[in-house]
């Protein structure tokens, strides 16, 4: 007598009710056919395994909100958003070419709000269907604020939320809690450790997280080790983190503290150039992780500002700001530093940290003066020595007065920058802040210079050499060095000015300072040429003009300048290693810069060159 199976039966069929009789069942049946088989919304692999086809020749297809890692596969797709032009094409199928060729931008910036999503698109698309008389400007309008923008999107019982609610849905404890942080990230791109800080666990576990809503695809990863949202999922996330308000305002404050450590960290000012504000957290293990970090993300630092003083987070705006100046000069991205310090300065006087109010505004005068803006670095650094001497703060009336001298030496009265940059260097001294000492001595030896007095020249700036070394910053070290070189070529001791720039090359390199680079590279060239050795001159020369492209004009005021003088220096390098025809063509181009008017030195200095060369 045989066993008896366990059926599920119906009208006209017996199907086992055991999993795996199921299985068999399934696998005996399709052994002999080729199939191809397609398996939508797929929660799990445990879901699909079963229903893989016995067949040789079979194909199957799987979609999913996850990606199914436990399955093997000869291929993976991972569909992304639309192109614009594409959901522009797929608008136009849905309302009619004709309603968006007469509102071509509109079009345009409503396949961007929709972010290329085709259910996003296509709910869009609906609205305007059902709404004949509206326009798709009418609609943009609708959707322009983030917090409405989920709720246009919505027609009948389709919505892009409930979407993304339940792939949200779908996910662990630790996941929805690590996604709900994410919506409040002040970029748009992050690493493991914003989150970690937010949800307080190490970056290990963040990363984990991160990890795992990629495979969900609620997290994209554009290279490894960064993450981003969709701007439709990062509204998404952000209304489901103020639903929890507790949990959200920890995590806002939270996740501001590193961009206040890795300014810190990675500024040349050294640890005695931020005596006030929060202690530093150890989230990086030295100078150049910090650097590293902050350059990962510099094309939104200055947002980060922005979104500190959006939540009303005063002294973090602040703290930031301060910290970052440093990194936007060494970057060459001056407008951004301004932009960040005019952000934060409204909010100094509410800042507890009082010394903010004066603090910022030497970070703009610092700003001002490598924007080539003289004036208005003087007029910030006025108005801080007027704020620090009223709160008797010594180390900002220090720093006030130094800039006060460098505006002076910037807008070409060396005198006057002398008896501001005197009391600087006295008011610095007691203080036992190196850095601001060495500043001091290296804008006062500069001063010296242009003056005509190398001698009182080369003892500041040996003095700020030595106090550099002390505090161990690097540009700082290299400046100082740079600028006691340049006195040694105009005497022309090229073998002292060689020895040294060698030095600074090697430091500002590994500080990441770009312009300083261009020009300490450029300098070692004029003092490789005037020891003889051409072929090192021309190659440094090279070099120098090659780390200058990564600046744009727009940014770095003093380009076109420093390109002029690059190229000539190069051409003085090509004519001595009697390659004149090369050493016109750098002089013409130094010539033919648009705008090169402005830089009469510059431009006198090529035009001896091609009259040296005899092309004049």
């Amino acid at each position: 007598m045989t066993r008896e199976r366990p059926y599920a039966r119906s009208a006209d069929s017996e199907v086992p009710a055991d999993l795996d009789e199921l299985t068999g069942a399934w696998r005996a049946a399709t052994g002999s056919l080729r199939l191809l088989l397609v398996l939508d919304d797929a929660l799990a692999s445990a879901q699909i395994r079963p229903l893989l086809p016995a067949g040789p020749g079979s194909m199957v297809i799987v979609a999913g909100r996850q990606r199914l890692t436990g399955l093997d596969a000869d291929r993976r797709i991972t569909l992304e958003p639309l192109g614009p032009g594409d959901a522009q094409t797929l608008l136009g199928h849905l309302v009619g070419e004709e309603r968006t060729a007469r509102e071509r931008a509109a079009t345009h910036e409503l396949a961007r709000l929709c972010g290329g999503l085709p259910l996003a698109l296509r709910i869009a698309g609906t609205r305007l269907q059902t709404r004949p008389v509206w326009t798709l400007a009418h609609l943009v309008d609708r959707m322009a604020d983030d917090e409405h923008r989920l709720g246009e999107l919505r027609a009948g019982d389709r919505s892009l939320e409930a979407a993304f609610r339940l792939s949200y849905d779908q996910l662990t404890e630790a996941q929805q809690r690590g996604f709900r942080a994410l919506g409040l990230t002040p970029t748009s791109e992050f690493d493991a450790l914003a989150p970690a800080v937010m949800l307080g666990r190490p970056v290990r576990e963040a990363e984990q997280v991160l990890e795992g809503l990629v495979d969900t695809s609620l997290v994209q990863q554009p290279r490894p080790g960064r993450y981003r949202l969709h701007d439709l999922v990062r509204v998404h996330a952000r209304r489901l983190a103020e639903a929890a308000p507790a949990e959200a305002r920890a995590a806002r404050s939270a996740v501001l503290r590193p961009y206040v450590d890795a300014g810190r960290a990675s500024s040349d000012w050294g640890s005695g150039g931020f005596p006030t504000g929060p202690s530093g957290t150890g989230a990086f293990a030295d100078r150049a992780e910090a650097g590293d970090w902050l350059n990962a993300a510099d094309g939104e630092l200055a947002d980060v500002v922005g979104h500190a003083a959006a939540l009303g987070e005063a002294d973090h705006a602040c703290w930031i700001a301060e910290a970052l100046t440093d990194q936007f000069v060494r970057r060459g991205r001056y407008h951004e530093g301004r932009t960040a310090l005019e952000v934060a300065l409204p909010l100094a006087d509410r800042a507890t940290d009082r010394r903010m109010a004066p603090a910022l505004r030497n970070c703009v005068g610092i700003i001002d003066i490598y924007r080539g803006d003289a004036a208005g670095a003087r007029a910030a650094f006025d108005e801080a020595l007027r704020l620090s001497r009223h709160r008797a703060d010594r180390r900002e009336e220090a720093r006030a007065l130094s800039g006060i001298g460098a505006a002076e030496l910037n807008a070409g009265r060396s005198g006057q920058a002398l008896a501001p940059l005197t009391a600087a260097v006295d008011l610095a001294r007691p203080l036992e802040d190196e850095w601001l000492v060495a500043m001091a001595l290296c804008v006062l030896g500069t001063a010296y210079r242009a003056l005509g007095r190398p001698r009182d020249a080369l003892v500041c700036l040996t003095e700020s050499a030595a106090r550099a070394e002390v505090n161990g910053r690097p540009a700082m070290i290299s400046r100082a060095l740079s600028c006691a070189a340049e006195v040694h070529l105009g005497l022309g001791r090229f073998a002292e000015a060689k020895e040294l720039l060698s030095r600074a090359a090697h430091l500002v390199q590994r500080a990441g300072d770009i312009p300083l680079t261009a020009i300490t590279l450029s300098m070692l060239g004029t003092a490789e040429l005037g020891g003889g050795n051409l072929d090192a001159a021309v190659a440094l020369h090279h070099e120098a003009l090659s780390r200058l492209k990564s600046l744009s004009p727009l940014d770095e005021p003093h380009r076109t300048r420093m390109e002029m003088d690059i190229r000539s220096r190069l051409g003085r390098a090509y004519a001595a290693a009697g390659r004149v025809r090369e050493a016109g063509q750098q002089f013409r181009t130094v010539l033919a810069f648009p705008g090169s008017g402005a830089y009469p030195a510059e431009r006198a200095f090529a035009m001896a060159g091609l009259r040296d060369c005899g092309m004049a």
